[in-house]
C-alpha cells in the first residue's frame, strides 16, 4: 500500500555473529543506537513492534521495560525471515494512520540458539515433505533446475556469494568480514552443502538485532538535522495465491511468482520502476535467491540475471547493486532482525553514510524478505532533499 508521509529517523544494529549476547543485551543495543541516531528518548516512542522468532511470548514486553517504563504499547510480530520486515510495516502503518507520531520497528533472535526448538516445529507434525527436505536442498533443487533451464553454471553461484562476502567486508555489524578479497574459486573450494551450493554459499546463522524508528513528516523534518529524509514511498506484504498449474513449492519461498507480483505491486504503488533503483537487498539465503530475484524484480528479463552477474552490474560501483552489506549470506541471517538489517543499510546509503560501501548518488532503494509458508515482504525507501 502506498503511505503517507512516513519517514525512517533513526536505525541502529547489535552486530550479527556467533558471540553468545543475550537476546536481552542485543535488542537493548540495537534499540539505544536507534533511538540516538534519530535524536530521540524512548519517552518519545508511541507504539513499539518487537520481532522475534525464538524467544518467550512475553519476552517483548521485557525488552520494552529495558528501555523505558513509558507505558507504550507492546505487540509481537512473528513471519519466518519476514519478521523484521513485518514489523517495520506494522510500525509504518501505526504512523501513517496516526495512531502515533513515532513507532519503532525492533527485531532480535540467535539462530543457534533457535536451532534445536526449530526441528521440533518441522517435526510436530509426523513425517511430511518439509520435514525431511531442510531449505538447504530446496535451495538446491531450484539451483539444479535453473541450471537446467538456462544453462547456470556453479561458477555463477560462487560469483554472486564471492561478491556479497566482499561486500560485507565494509560493513562493521556483518558477521562474516574476510580478511581479504573473496574469489569465485575459493567459495567453490569450500564444503559442500547441497549441490552445486557450498558452506560459503550458505546464509550466515547467528545472532544480532536490529531497529529503526519511524516517524510523521513534521517529526522528520523537526529531527533531520541536516540530513536528507529517508521516505517509505511504498510497502507491500502478500502471501502465496493460486494460479492456474499451482502446486506446492514447499515452505521456504514459494512459487517464484510470489516475488513477481509483490514486485509488481511495489512498483506500482511508488510510482518508480526497476530502472529507478539505486540499490537492492533481498533475501539471499543462497546465491539462487538473489539470481533468480534480478529477474522476478523486473531488474531483467527470464534468464537474463547470469549476465548481470558476468558484467558485475549487481557489485558495488554496477549499475544495479544487490545486497550492499553483505546480504545473509555474509552480513547474517538470525531471523527476526534480518529485515531490518536491510532497512538500517539502506537507510544509511540514502542519506549518503554508508562509507565504503556507499552507492553513489542512491535515491531510491528496495528491501525484500521472504517469509516460510510463504509470504513476501517489499518496502521502498527514497531520498528527499
Amino acid at each position: 500500500m502506498k503511505l503517507e508521509d512516513v519517514y525512517v529517523v533513526g536505525v541502529g544494529m547489535h552486530p550479527f555473529g556467533k558471540h553468545g549476547a543475550s537476546n536481552k543485551v542485543m535488542a537493548y543495543t540495537a534499540g539505544k543506537a536507534a533511538l540516538q541516531d534519530a535524536g530521540l528518548k524512548f519517552r518519545d516512542v508511541g507504539y513499539l513492534y518487537n520481532g522475534y522468532l525464538g524467544g518467550d511470548p512475553i519476552e517483548g514486553v521485557g525488552i520494552a521495560k529495558e528501555l523505558g517504563l513509558t507505558g507504550v504499547p507492546v505487540v509481537h510480530v512473528e513471519n519466518a525471515s519476514a519478521t523484521g520486515s513485518s514489523a517495520f510495516r506494522e510500525a509504518a502503518l501505526a504512523v501513517a494512520g496516526g495512531h502515533a507520531e513515532v513507532a519503532m520497528a525492533l527485531g532480535y533472535d540467535d539462530m543457534l540458539r533457535m536451532g534445536q526448538r526449530m526441528m521440533q516445529i518441522f517435526m510436530a507434525e509426523g513425517p511430511r515433505v518439509e520435514s525431511l527436505v531442510l531449505p538447504a536442498a530446496f535451495f538446491a533443487m531450484w539451483a539444479v533446475r535453473r541450471m537446467h533451464d538456462y544453462g547456470t553454471t556453479a561458477e555463477t553461484f560462487a560469483r554472486i556469494a564471492a561478491k556479497n562476502w566482499n561486500h560485507a567486508r565494509h560493513n562493521p555489524n556483518a558477521q562474516r568480514r574476510s580478511t581479504h578479497e573473496v574469489t569465485a574459486e575459493e567459495v567453490l573450494a569450500s564444503k559442500e552443502v547441497a549441490w552445486p551450493h557450498t558452506s560459503m554459499m550458505a546464509c550466515a546463522t547467528g545472532g544480532g538485532a536490529a531497529c529503526a524508528i519511524l516517524a510523521n513528516k513534521a517529526t522528520a523534518r523537526r529531527l533531520a538535522n541536516g540530513r536528507p529524509l529517508v521516505k517509505v514511498t511504498s510497502s507491500q506484504l502478500q502471501s502465496e495465491q493460486y494460479v492456474d498449474g499451482h502446486i506446492f513449492m514447499g515452505a521456504v519461498v514459494g512459487p517464484s511468482e510470489l516475488t513477481r507480483t509483490t514486485a509488481q505491486a511495489s512498483w506500482e504503488d511508488a510510482g518508480i520502476g526497476p530502472e529507478d533503483i539505486s540499490f537492492v537487498h533481498v533475501h539471499d539465503a543462497f546465491p539462487i535467491e538473489e539470481l533468480m530475484y534480478y529477474e522476478l524484480m523486473g531488474f531483467c528479463g527470464d534468464g537474463e540475471g547470469d549476465r548481470l552477474v558476468a558484467e558485475g552490474a549487481t557489485s558495488l560501483g554496477g549499475r544495479i547493486p544487490f545486497s550492499t552489506d553483505g546480504g545473509l549470506i555474509a552480513r547474517g541471517h538470525p531471523g527476526g532482525p534480518t529485515g531490518l538489517a536491510q532497512v538500517w543499510d539502506a537507510t544509511l546509503q540514502l542519506r549518503g553514510e554508508a562509507g565504503q560501501r556507499q552507492v553513489e548518488n542512491a535515491r531510491h532503494g528496495a528491501v525484500h524478505m521472504m517469509g516460510a509458508g510463504s509470504v513476501c515482504a517489499m518496502h521502498i525507501l527514497s531520498r528527499e532533499d
